[in-house]
């Protein structure tokens, strides 16, 4: 049955009237009318002798504020006296609380920990990137694990050149180990390609420089690339004002001004910098040029260079042979290929020691790739500028190479790995033994990270 609403009132009693006109009786009702008299005053709670005696008195008005009466005692019945006036009690306001919470993390704002309440009813809330740090800080304190853990894989997935670093250290004050991964090996994928060309480089810490350089997976075009990119990121901590990258003749000139009494590296200001280029493998530096450029640089104390310069020496004497370098792991030569989505076929032609290798990658299909490293002649033209620039050429119809090949995409927030394992091969100049192992790699992720890793063992 539904509910009369006391809104409807006035318009109910307009209906009412017009319904009761029907009803009115002559001075002398007769006998026809009895039995509709009855019904009304039994529908009405009217008095049926009193309506008999004073037939006239029975008016709309009568029967209105009779109806009134009724709809009032219905509505009080049925919980609604909320909305009636008069003599229906009013329910009391209720009361506003205040919470008082005492909280020291700068990281919390007043929109990010209202973001952070609304988690209390609204199970998907929506998240401002802007505001991301604040909304983590704010369900840390609130102990709102799975908005903290939500929070953690938006800042992973969204890892940028000018992100990574309030990233990395908010994973280190929360003590949030999925963080600091994440944050490790984007940047080691990273560090040469991408963040090493923006101004965003000053920001990365020093803690996690450290640990990216030390890692076995990081990635770079060369040995040489890796050593430009420390040293401009060390040139920006010295340079505050700077606010674009300037070029490698820039920095190189900022170093070779500084006094000559000393290297930098041995300067109070370069001490605290030794633990980083102690992860540089400054023998995989052997261009001429590039050679000159660090004893004309004065960065690196005297005794680092006569080491390098001293063991290439003895490995073009022994045809090669890098008798100074043992483990592949952690001291082999590395050279990169980065590659895109526009390449179907892209390669690198290096030089080492008398010795020319290309490494190459092919697209095959939207997800297959292969890459490989191949010995080639010093005739080929592709190295005529190579030869006349390094100088040296062997004539040793096989070289000795133990290597290993590895590709790494990013697809879902995932890194996939692929490697050829570590190989042990003599590389001829004809084939099949000028080729090496081949590494297949099936994947969605763009762009593709390949890593060729090889040192000469003694033969």
């Amino acid at each position: 049955m539904k509910m009369l609403n006391p809104q409807h009132k006035p318009r109910l009693e307009r209906r009412i009237a017009g319904a009761t006109n029907r009803w009115r009786l002559p001075r002398q009702p007769v006998s026809g009318d009895l039995l509709a008299l009855s019904q009304l005053c039994k529908a009405l709670s009217i008095d049926f002798d009193e309506a008999l005696k004073n037939p006239h008195r029975l008016y709309v008005s009568q029967i209105q504020k009779i109806f009134s009466e009724n709809l009032k005692n219905k509505a009080v019945q049925n919980g609604e006296a909320a909305h009636l006036t008069g003599k229906i009690k009013e329910r009391p306001p209720v009361k506003k609380m205040i919470i008082s919470l005492k909280i020291n993390d700068p990281l919390v704002t007043k929109v990010a920990f209202a973001t952070a309440l609304k988690n209390l009813y609204m199970s998907e809330a929506e998240i401002n990137m802007d505001d991301i740090l604040g909304v983590l800080a704010s369900a840390h304190i609130l102990q709102f694990s799975t908005l903290f853990q939500r929070c953690v894989a938006m800042m992973m997935s969204g890892l940028t050149p000018s992100t990574i670093k309030n990233v990395y250290l908010a994973g280190c004050k929360y003590k949030e180990e999925q963080l600091t991964t994440a944050c490790e090996k984007w940047l080691e994928m990273n560090l040469v390609p991408l963040v090493g060309t923006q101004i965003h480089l000053r920001k990365i810490p020093q803690e996690l420089l450290h640990k990216v350089l030390k890692s076995p997976r990081l990635f770079t075009f060369s040995e040489f690339h890796l050593l430009k990119i420390l040293l401009l990121w060390v040139y920006l901590q010295l340079n505050h004002k700077i606010q674009t990258i300037p070029t490698y003749e820039t920095v190189l000139a900022f170093f070779i001004s500084c006094p000559r009494k000393s290297s930098f590296l041995d300067r109070d200001t370069g001490q605290s910098l030794i633990p980083l280029f102690l992860c540089l493998r400054l023998h995989g530096i052997t261009k001429g040029k590039d050679l000159e450029e660090l004893r004309h640089m004065n960065f690196f104390p005297e005794s680092w260079l006569v080491r390098v310069i001293a063991n290439h020496y003895h490995a073009l004497e022994s045809g090669g042979d890098m008798a100074h370098v043992k483990d592949l792991t952690a001291q082999a030569v590395r050279f990169g290929l980065f590659f895109s989505q526009e390449y179907t076929t892209f390669s690198k032609m290096i030089a080492i020691y008398g010795f020319f290798f290309e490494i190459k990658g092919t697209k095959h299909d939207t997800t297959s790739y292969s890459f490989y490293m191949q010995r080639m002649r010093h005739t080929d033209v592709e190295f005529s500028s190579l030869v006349s620039e390094h100088g040296p050429v062997s004539l040793r119809a096989e070289r000795l190479v133990k290597y290993e090949i590895r590709a790494q995409a990013l697809v879902d927030g995932k890194w996939q790995e692929f490697r050829t394992g570590q190989i042990m091969q003599k590389f001829g100049l004809i084939k099949p033994s000028c080729k090496s192992h081949v590494l297949k790699v099936q994947t969605v992720g763009i762009p593709i990270y390949a890593s060729f890793s090889f040192i000469f063992p003694i033969s």
